[in-house]
C-alpha cells in the first residue's frame, strides 16, 4: 500500500482544478522534500515539527484564513471584499476556536491581521491561548472589490457581461469593477508578509487574511500565473505553512483543513464564477 504523506491528504482534485493539479502537486512535493520531511514523518506530528523548530535564519509564517460570515455560508454568496465589514457567524467562532486548539501547542510569538473584523475576531481567538494581543496589518486587507462588493456572480454577469469576461481572462490586469486588480494585491501583501517574516527569524508567527489575498501570495510562491489563482483553495480557518528565509520562501503546506473535520461544515464557501464550475464543482469565493 502508498504510504500517503500529509501535504498529500489536503492538496487534492478538490483543492485544486483542473490542470494545474499536477504540476501543484510536483512543487509541493518539491518544497516538502526540501525541508527535510519524509515517510518517517507521516503523521500530524510531522507539520507540528515544521512548525515547532524554525532555525534562527526561518521565519514560520502560518497564514490563515478568517472564519466564515454569514455572507460566507449564503447560497449564491455575495462577493464581501471590505464591505460590508461582517462579523464571524456561528460557524466562524466554532472554526476559529478549533483552529486556535490545534495551534495551541504551538510556541508562537505573534499574531498579525488584517483590520476587517472578520479576520481581527479570529486572531483574537487564535492569540488567547499564547496570551498575545493580535497586531494589526492595513496591507493584509482583502482585495478592494469596488463596485463588485455585495454582488453575487450571477448578478455581475447579467448587469457588466463584457467587463466580467475580461476579468476572468486576466485578473491580474484587469480589476474588480471599480477596485484592484490581483497584481495590485501582491504587490501591496507580499511586501507586508516579507517584513514579518524578517522582523521575526526563528520564531513562529501567526497571519490572518483573506481568500484574495492569500490565494494571490500562495500562486505567487508557488510560481503560478496570477490568472491562474483559482487553482489555489483557501477554506475558512485553512491553515498554510510558509517557510521564510532571507534566501528564498517555501510553500510548505497548503490549506490543511484537518482540525476542521468534526466541525460542522458551512452550507457554502462560496462559488467561482460559472466558467470554473466545469473544474471543481465547488470553491470558495472571492469574500
Amino acid at each position: 500500500m502508498d504510504t500517503v504523506l500529509p501535504w498529500q491528504r489536503f492538496l487534492n482534485k478538490e483543492n485544486c482544478a483542473g490542470a494545474c493539479y499536477q504540476s501543484l502537486c510536483t512543487q509541493v512535493a518539491r518544497c516538502y522534500s526540501n525541508c527535510g520531511l519524509g515517510v518517517k514523518n507521516n503523521s500530524l506530528l510531522g507539520i507540528f515539527d515544521v512548525i515547532q523548530a524554525p532555525d534562527a535564519d526561518r521565519t514560520v509564517l502560518l497564514l490563515v484564513r478568517h472564519g466564515a460570515t454569514a455572507i460566507n455560508l449564503e447560497n449564491p454568496p455575495r462577493l464581501q471584499g471590505r464591505s460590508p465589514d461582517a462579523p464571524l457567524s456561528e460557524t466562524g467562532w466554532e472554526q476559529a476556536q478549533r483552529t486556535a486548539k490545534f495551534l495551541a501547542p504551538c510556541s508562537v510569538s505573534a499574531v498579525y491581521t488584517s483590520p476587517l473584523l472578520r479576520a481581527r475576531q479570529t486572531a483574537q481567538v487564535i492569540a488567547e491561548p499564547h496570551h498575545l494581543e493580535p497586531q494589526t496589518e492595513e496591507a493584509l486587507a482583502e482585495c478592494d472589490l469596488g463596485q463588485w462588493a455585495g454582488k453575487t456572480w450571477p448578478e455581475i454577469m447579467e448587469q457588466d457581461a463584457e467587463y466580467y469576461r475580461r476579468f476572468i481572462e486576466s485578473p491580474d490586469v484587469v480589476g474588480y469593477r471599480g477596485g484592484e486588480n490581483l497584481t495590485q494585491v501582491l504587490q501591496r501583501t507580499a511586501p507586508a508578509l516579507e517584513r514579518i517574516g524578517r522582523r521575526h527569524l526563528g520564531q513562529t508567527v501567526v497571519v490572518v487574511a483573506h481568500n484574495i489575498v492569500l490565494r494571490t501570495y500562495l500562486s505567487h510562491l508557488l510560481g503560478l500565473p496570477l490568472k491562474q489563482w483559482r487553482a489555489i483553495r483557501q477554506d475558512n480557518c485553512g491553515v498554510n505553512v510558509v517557510h521564510y528565509s532571507l534566501r528564498k520562501t517555501r510553500l510548505i503546506t497548503l490549506n490543511a483543513v484537518f482540525h476542521l473535520h468534526d466541525c460542522e461544515p458551512p452550507a457554502a464557501t462560496g462559488s467561482a464564477p460559472p466558467e470554473f464550475r466545469r473544474e471543481r464543482e465547488a470553491s470558495p469565493g472571492d469574500t
